[in-house]
């Protein structure tokens, strides 16, 4: 019997993707922080982002990462995920 893969929505693409495939945010109500959960395994109320940094604009913008997580995010999260997609992104897109 094959194993299920547990599927999660985007925030920006509302795309239903592998849970291993997207990144997850985390709001940790003891710390009233939201922070990135590379492990997957933090506690507390969980959001998720596909890692291309043209999913993060809508998410943005539509404020589906306040409305997933019942909290306001700082601009700071959003910054450190935008550069934390930056390094992610697919090599061999530029044109040299």
């Amino acid at each position: 019997m094959q194993k299920k893969i547990p599927l999660r929505k985007c925030v920006g693409c509302q795309e239903m993707k592998p849970k291993r495939e997207l990144i997850r945010l985390v709001f940790n109500q003891s710390l009233g922080s939201v922070e990135l959960d590379p492990t997957g395994k933090k506690a507390g109320r969980g959001a998720y982002i596909c890692r291309q940094a043209d999913c993060l604009v809508p998410a943005r913008k539509k404020k589906a990462l306040e409305r997933s997580l019942k909290t306001s995010v700082s601009e700071e999260i959003y910054d450190t995920l935008a550069r934390e997609l930056a390094g992610v992104e697919p090599e061999g897109d530029e044109d040299e």
